[in-house]
């Protein structure tokens, strides 16, 4: 069996809350403006300029507040480790002869410095795409499954025609992936792997 699968990154590969945390909270400081870094950590899919909307940043700031946190982040990679069975789960799909593509909203050179981190391969990586626009990644590179863990990932994966695998470890509950597409809950990623042994390809 050989497919092509699609993760997202932030809250499904990595655990990126205490880093982004750090620096959104200095990025608070240095603007002197009250962003709550652990709180904004909690919600992570959006865009970023959304996020900082979301969280009271002022909209004329926006735009100067993006670069800024862009050039903060390499500082808080080491931060951010690996989510539990993620290194497993990519392994499981090379193993089995399929391709790994990495689909996240998440700027895809600061994406890159994650997997260079973690030194992990992947067949492609693709970044700031959110929700629906991931699907023309997926849809390119003939990916017949997603994991995700927010209810925007499995609005991708549906517009994709793939597989929507929601794991629960980030915002959005189990509820709320399967309302938004999910065909399959898994509780994290260290179930991926016996999961991914009973798929049966769509012809």
């Amino acid at each position: 069996m050989s497919v092509t699968v699609g993760f997202d990154l932030d809250m499904t590969l990595v655990d990126s809350r205490r880093g982004v945390a750090v620096a959104v909270d200095r990025l608070g400081r240095e603007f002197g403006i009250p962003l709550d870094g652990e709180r904004f950590a909690a919600h992570l899919g959006p865009p970023l300029a959304t996020l900082l909307a979301d969280n009271g940043a002022p909209p004329e700031l926006i735009p100067a507040l993006v670069p800024r946190y862009r050039a903060l982040y390499p500082e808080i990679v080491p931060l951010v480790p690996a989510m539990p069975g993620a290194a497993e789960a990519i392994g499981a799909v090379h193993a089995r002869g399929g391709r790994v593509v990495v689909v996240t909203g998440k700027h895809e050179p600061l994406a890159r410095l994650h997997l260079d981190h973690l030194g992990w391969r992947v067949d492609r990586l693709a970044g700031d795409l959110w929700s629906t626009a991931k699907a023309e990644v997926l849809l390119a590179e003939r990916a017949g499954i997603y994991v995700g863990d927010h209810a925007g990932d499995m609005r991708a994966a549906v517009a994709a025609a793939a597989v929507a695998v929601g794991v629960p470890t980030g915002p959005c509950d189990e509820t709320e992936l399967k309302e938004a597409g999910a065909e399959v809950i898994l509780a994290d990623l260290t179930e991926f792997p016996d999961w991914l042994d009973g798929f049966d390809p769509r012809s």
